[in-house]
């Protein structure tokens, strides 16, 4: 894997999944401290199994994705955040997990905002979107720290969710924030450029995955 694509925070290193994650996202996914209040439940050893392909893939074909959560010092795995394209064509999402054990000391901001600034500086992303549930106020908090701003609501499996969309501050003047791209699609990888390994402090979450996607919005 490109090393450039790994990013490092003041106390965590994210690394995009591969197969030698999957013991430690098998076990978050199956947690339901973590994935019950998710959209698609907790998730199996084949389900798990079929997730982490599909996020390998997309890394392959977009040039962004999923990445594990470790601490910089212990090492440690506490959770996972990243890009993924939504299916729903409103853009392509951050979205964010962590063990209950991690919450509440500012990790998630700091890994998803990281993976968030990856998405416009290094992927050329114009436009991220992020989706919480209504009642999930701490994805909403992070994701307006992070400077996401709330655009709309709409309903899906009968949860009032809340879209956020962040664009990056390079993109041209009269930018539709309320809109996605054209295409409902992917959005088209960027141009490879060189950039030293990350050392951003900032952070943010999504949610509301259809069951093949892993959820980001963290419980609360």
């Amino acid at each position: 894997m490109n090393p450039f694509l790994t990013l490092r925070t003041a106390r965590l290193v994210l690394s995009p999944v591969g197969g030698a994650d999957f013991s430690d996202l098998r076990a978050i996914k199956a947690d339901p401290r973590v994935f019950a209040i998710m959209l698609g439940g907790v998730r199996d050893a084949a389900q798990t199994a079929a997730d982490l392909a599909r996020d390998v893939a997309i890394w392959g074909v977009n040039g962004f994705g999923m990445w594990t959560i470790r601490e910089r010092d212990s090492h440690q795995f506490v959770g996972m955040t990243g890009l993924e394209p939504r299916d729903d064509g409103r853009g392509v999402a951050l979205r964010f997990a962590l063990w209950p054990e991690a919450q509440g000391r500012g990790l998630a901001r700091e890994a998803a905002g990281a993976a968030l600034r990856f998405g416009h500086e290094r992927a050329g992303l114009p436009r991220i979107v992020a989706v919480a549930r209504e009642t999930n106020f701490a994805s909403r908090t992070v994701l307006g720290a992070i400077g996401m701003s709330p655009h709309e609501t709409f309903t899906q499996s009968g949860l009032t969710m809340i879209l956020f969309v962040s664009i990056r501050p390079s993109a041209p003047r009269g930018a539709n924030a309320a809109s996605p791209p054209a295409s409902s699609g992917p959005e088209p990888r960027a141009t490879p450029r060189s950039y030293p390994a990350a050392t951003d402090v900032w952070s943010a979450p999504d949610g509301s995955p259809t069951p093949s996607v892993p959820p980001s919005d963290p419980p609360c």
